[in-house]
């Protein structure tokens, strides 16, 4: 099933009583990628008191993992509420990072949930999305006269070539979408192709 993803990171402010709420949300497909990202948002806003986070890995309906942090923030006040707005949209492979500059005025474990909930909301009202498609895993044994013709119809239709082993022939690994699978069914037969489904 397809669904969205971030297309970019993206991030937003909010202010509530001299306290800044900076909300950078980006994709994040495994644990790494989203621990990377914090490690750079980290780095950009060094003085930060807090960086509180959330993640929502694989299909919003159907999420793979999910974690979050309140860095220091009263227990339940950051990660909870910023994995909460997550949670409540149709966005998957996501990492959101709130960093907190203190004003000076304390909000209180409501005003604090309030915040990073708001912040959080505000950044996922305006992100932008791309989708995400499935990608269905084939090994295709060729020769080495069809090689390039295989790798370049696989990129033209939005698939990619993750692994190639050379022996007597080509063995590609692609991951191509749903719509060319019957294409690739049909090159199999008019250009000698051996194609193996391959299942996760």
């Amino acid at each position: 099933m397809s669904y969205s993803i971030p297309a970019q990171r993206y991030e937003t402010l909010l202010e509530i009583k001299k306290s800044k709420f900076y909300a950078c949300a980006g994709f994040a497909q495994t644990r790494e990628d989203a621990m990377l990202m914090l490690d750079e948002v980290k780095a950009r806003y060094p003085d930060a008191r807090h960086h509180c986070w959330a993640y929502l890995l694989g299909h919003p309906d159907q999420p793979l993992s999910v974690a979050m942090s309140d860095d220091g923030e009263p227990s339940g006040t950051a990660g909870k509420p910023i994995l909460n707005v997550l949670q409540h949209k149709p966005v998957g492979n996501i990492m959101m990072i709130v960093t907190r500059y203190f004003g000076g005025i304390k909000l209180g474990a409501g005003g604090l949930v309030r915040a990073y909930s708001g912040a959080a909301q505000q950044t996922m009202e305006t992100l932008p999305v791309i989708t995400q498609v499935k990608l269905n895993a084939f090994t295709v044994t060729t020769d080495f006269a069809q090689e390039q013709f295989v790798r370049h119809w696989t990129e033209s239709v939005k698939g990619k070539v993750t692994d190639c082993t050379y022996s007597q022939a080509v063995n590609l690994s692609i991951a191509i979408p749903d719509s060319a699978v019957e294409a690739l069914r049909q090159y199999e037969g008019s250009l000698g192709l051996t194609v193996k489904a391959v299942k996760e």
